[in-house]
């Protein structure tokens, strides 16, 4: 079995490019509050390079984690992307650790795009996301000066983070978005439920961040810990496996900055829950 079906199989996003469904988030892979290079260098290098060497394909960032720096480290750890597909963001700016705001004028979208351009070392993105809306800038403006720069061959596919299902419709009626990344998980669904299941209906694959639930399912005696001690394996997997058995267009894209967690990460997509573990688990 090819490390890709492994990795609870392949799916399609925008023109026919094909993804792992466990990918790899790389915002922890910078310092302290999202800013700057990560401490150790050599070790970010050699834990994207790992996720490549077990099946990853998507490989998340944004111009906002660094900002920049990023975006450069993957272009280190993994030029040239013959085996994997690069998505990046624009659309959030940065002022310090900790902190973000988001820009969505047309000509800051465009400044944003050249230099992730740039630093990925590419002539053309796989996928461009809208990071966040802007409360100040309708977001059709802001899809608008995307599907400008799709047109002009910046790149090939357009998604986005962190929207409603309102949004989304309304990003769907000046582009094609082929996309949508949000926080969910096992401990975090019923926000963007909706939006799940709207992706789900038009086959847009949903990007689930920060994808391994805690709280109070994660306590020792929760349904959470009962599972993973039925299937030998930890919170942390369950919680992973869980979300690739929710959804056939989900691809969990979880972040680590330790090579033993991205195996174990990895390994969550071996585990097959049965309908009596997905029923206590959604209890």
């Amino acid at each position: 079995m090819s490390n890709e079906a492994q990795l609870g199989g392949n799916i399609a996003i925008g023109d026919g490019i094909a993804v792992s469904r466990m990918g790899y988030g790389a915002m922890q892979l910078t310092g302290p509050g999202i800013w700057g290079d990560p401490e150790d260098r050599d070790n970010a290098i050699a834990v994207l390079r790992r996720a490549r060497e077990l099946g990853v394909r998507l490989f998340d960032t944004a111009w906002a984690y660094g900002p920049e720096t990023n975006e450069t480290l993957i272009a280190d750890a993994l030029q040239p992307y013959d085996d994997v597909v690069i998505a990046t963001k624009c659309g959030t700016d940065r002022t310090g650790p900790g902190q973000w705001h988001q820009d969505g004028r047309p000509e800051r979208l465009r400044e944003m795009v050249e230099g992730s351009l740039k630093r990925l070392g590419v002539d053309i993105i796989d996928l461009m996301q809208l990071h966040a809306p802007d409360a100040n800038i309708p977001i059709e403006e802001s899809i608008g000066a995307l599907v400008d720069m799709q047109h002009e061959g910046k790149f090939r596919n357009i998604g986005l983070s962190n929207v409603s299902v309102s949004q989304l419709h309304r990003a769907q009626k000046v582009a094609n978005i082929v996309s949508v990344q949000n926080h969910y998980s096992l401990g975090h669904r019923e926000e963007h439920e909706d939006v799940l299941r709207a992706c789900e209906a038009q086959n847009v694959a949903f990007f689930a961040y920060r994808p391994v639930a805690g709280g109070r399912l994660a306590k020792q005696d929760g349904a959470l810990s009962v599972v993973a001690q039925r299937h030998s394996a930890s919170t942390a997997q369950v919680a992973l496996a869980w979300l690739l058995q929710r959804s056939p267009v989900v691809v969990a894209i979880p972040g680590t900055s330790k090579i033993n967690h991205l195996e174990d990460n990895i390994e969550a997509s071996h585990i097959q829950l049965t309908p009596a573990d997905i029923a206590e688990l959604e209890t």
